[in-house]
């Protein structure tokens, strides 16, 4: 058994506090086993002065992670699992997904009590073209201002700024503590959440059994089947934060439901769908619901945004 474990993960308040979380849970199982966090700067937490879509999308979060992973520097990292891309690099393994926490996203507001009163032409913050399009579909009236920065930050630009609301993810505000600053959370039907969202990624390398055996108790089969129909989803659609794509399963008992959705950027056309499968094949339900929404019309809009990025 190791001696030490050496957790990577980003300096960001949230992602210390997922990484502290893992932590704690492997030292009640291994209380003999030395767990110490190692901070990576990703190239995410470098540029927060250009929307994420210009930058390159997903993976910001995760490079200089998986890199550190992969040239043996730590031994597992701990990430947002909304965060992850579609297509892992080679060596590297999702050991485990722990339960889930919340995946809506929420409203935010001093002043205004649902999406509903917010006023026409309110300022609505955020920095994602998801978000951003189905706020636009539900309310075209809205001024969509861009907003980046951790999530500490975000808040207090609410204050400091003319915004009237701003919309986060409701996982990462109960798990700061936060849950009392939140709104109204945004039902699936207003707003769709991302890949993943409320979900955390446990990653190893593939030829580390020893690190494996010690993580693999910390994963949770429900969310596990959940998220791995939504990132087979993602893959099917090669989707990223580049483009409006959501997804959101939900497993119960012997059967998993996926909704998906596909968005151009100003939010007139939105492309959406539920299917329903059996657990054991949650990945091929996700390649379908993707196979689904390109034949109603998905393909030329990934395309054009592609294009356009």
């Amino acid at each position: 058994m190791k001696a030490s474990l050496r957790i990577g993960t980003r300096g960001s308040q949230l992602a210390l506090w997922q990484a502290r979380w893992v932590q704690a849970a492997i030292m009640r199982q291994q209380p003999d086993v030395e767990v110490d966090l190692v901070i990576i700067k990703t190239q995410g937490d470098k540029i927060l002065d250009v929307p994420l879509a210009q930058v390159g999308g997903k993976g910001l979060f995760v490079k200089e992670i998986e890199e550190a992973l992969l040239d043996g520097r730590i031994d597992l990292a701990v990430h947002s699992m909304k965060d992850m891309p579609a297509e892992l690099p080679e060596g590297l393994t999702i050991c485990a997904i722990p339960k889930r926490e919340n995946p809506l996203d929420a409203l935010i507001s001093v002043r205004y009590n649902s999406i509903d009163h917010l006023p026409e032409g309110a300022r609505v913050g955020t920095s994602s073209l998801r978000r951003s399009a189905q706020l636009k579909h539900l309310r075209p009236d809205l001024v969509i201002v861009p907003l980046r920065g951790n999530l500490d930050t975000r808040l207090k630009k609410l204050e400091t700024t003319d915004l009237d609301a701003i919309v986060l993810a409701a996982a990462g505000l109960m798990r700061l503590g936060l849950g009392h600053r939140i709104t109204a959370y945004l039902t699936d039907e207003q707003m769709l959440p991302a890949v993943g969202q409320g979900a955390l990624c446990i990653e190893t390398r593939d030829a580390d059994p020893e690190v494996q055996s010690i993580i693999e108790s910390l994963d949770d089969p429900g969310t596990r089947t959940a998220v791995m129909a939504e990132r087979a989803f993602l893959k099917r659609l090669e989707g990223g934060c580049q483009v409006p794509i959501a997804g959101h399963a939900k497993a119960v008992g012997a059967t998993v439901s996926l909704c998906g959705l596909v968005a151009d950027l100003d939010g007139r056309t939105i492309i959406k769908n539920t299917m329903t499968g059996q657990v054991e094949r949650a990945d091929r339900l996700g390649r379908s619901l993707g196979e689904d929404l390109l034949k109603r019309g998905a393909g030329p809009i990934l395309e054009g945004l592609q294009q356009d990025g």
